[in-house]
């Protein structure tokens, strides 16, 4: 079974995640630059971010349905392509409707990928390892966060924030290039098996997983793009100079990657809601604590512990989404809550900005983060107990 992580089902499958943490937290990075030559006030900025999140909605959706009618290789490839191809141009962008656009295009590429990655490596994954697996092969977001954070630290000050953009772009081809040869997790799903509507997201014993997922979603995408897009101007704000905030974030991130590892380690000890549930709560905390740092030394800290708890809740909800669907609808309802989390995604950065243009302190804010994870800790831990529905396709389809 440990074979299966180097295999190129997995590694494949894990670097949507990577390229869609790259993406993000790039942009984010390079915006306060781009807001000092373009001179953008905080909502024009709040606005930008959201435009990739708006495409990322209609990415998720598009996404999820195609894969479970077309197969996820196609929709794999097809989503690489339109986001390598959104990136790159976005460098060369003149104007700020040009770059209102391309935002909007790579947000869709990089929407369409994360809910099939997320079926995929669990479709291929043998069961004993199935949810590992998915925490694992999200922890490649850590790593995308960490190479967006370096890549800005090191590139923005010698090339500008153009350089950081086209630069981030060019992976993506390589992942192009090699995920032509990836074998298709479930061809038998697509070869000979009815295709269920999606309206039977909502059949008995289905509607209220189906709720469920679709609010922690809009929860867990509100904090993450509300805050960790806006991070880096809202260090520049605290009186932290550009490049010295980089620097924070790269040690903030690093604990990002043990925060994987101990959701991984425990997702199959103690069970994906309950995992999910515990590192929401420590994400709350940590947000609740990171708005009111009196110092440097304080913010540090709880920066570190809010990128643990946080994104060790991102990988454990990745491994519960698809066990709570059977094989013919796990696409479908993966994307289709994958899209309602990204209209929160969508929602949050430009919230952001709206108050902060009208006065309102880092602390409110942060305060507001905190009522949000919260409120996802308590339902998972009261509701999201179910029993999992079994992944048969892909276990087969791995063990031949």
């Amino acid at each position: 079974m440990r074979g299966y992580y180097r295999s190129p089902s997995f590694l494949l499958g894990a670097l949507g995640f990577f390229f869609d943490a790259m993406d993000v937290l790039l942009f984010g990075l390079v915006l306060p630059a781009i807001a000092q030559e373009w001179g953008l006030d905080p909502e024009v900025r709040g606005l930008l971010l959201s435009a990739g999140t708006v495409g990322m909605a209609f990415g998720a959706l598009l996404g999820g349905w195609s894969a479970d009618r077309v197969g996820r290789k196609p929709v794999f490839l097809a989503s690489m392509a339109l986001y390598g191809l959104g990136t790159g141009l976005t460098a060369f962008a003149p104007r700020l409707d040009v770059l209102f656009l391309l935002r909007f295009l790579a947000g869709v590429g990089l929407g369409a990928e994360l809910p099939v990655a997320a079926a995929y490596v669990s479709e291929t994954a043998p069961r004993e390892i199935r949810g590992r697996a998915v925490v694992l092969a999200e922890s490649f977001w850590a790593l995308g966060a960490l190479a967006a954070a370096l890549t800005a630290r090191f590139l923005l000050p010698v090339g500008g924030w153009r350089a950081v953009l086209a630069f981030g772009a060019l992976p993506a081809f390589v992942a192009l290039l090699a995920r032509t040869r990836m074998p298709e997790s479930a061809p038998r799903l697509f070869a000979d098996r009815p295709r269920a509507d999606v309206r039977a997201l909502f059949a008995r014993g289905l509607r209220g997983r189906t709720l469920l997922l679709w609010f922690l979603w809009m929860a867990m995408n509100g904090v993450y793009y509300g805050l960790f897009l806006w991070l880096p101007s809202l260090l520049v704000a605290r009186g932290y100079e550009i490049v010295r905030s980089f620097s924070y974030i790269v040690a903030m991130n690093l604990f990002q990657i043990p925060g994987y590892l101990t959701a991984a380690w425990l997702v199959e000890r103690w069970g994906r809601s309950a995992v999910l549930g515990s590192y929401l709560v420590g994400g709350a905390l940590a947000a609740a604590a990171f708005g009111f740092a009196p110092n440097t030394a304080v913010l540090l800290v709880s920066g570190a512990l809010l990128n643990f708890f946080h994104l060790g809740a991102w990988g454990a909800l990745y491994a519960y989404t698809p066990e709570q669907y059977p094989d013919e609808l796990r696409g479908s309802g993966t994307g289709v809550a994958a899209s309602w989390g990204r209209i929160m995604a969508v929602i949050a950065p430009y919230a952001v900005g709206f108050f902060l243009a009208r006065g309102v302190g880092q602390g409110t804010l942060f305060a507001g983060f905190f009522g949000l994870s919260a409120a996802a800790a308590v339902s998972v831990l009261l509701w999201g107990g179910g029993r999992p529905q079994e992944v048969r396709e892909g276990e087969r389809r791995f063990r031949r």
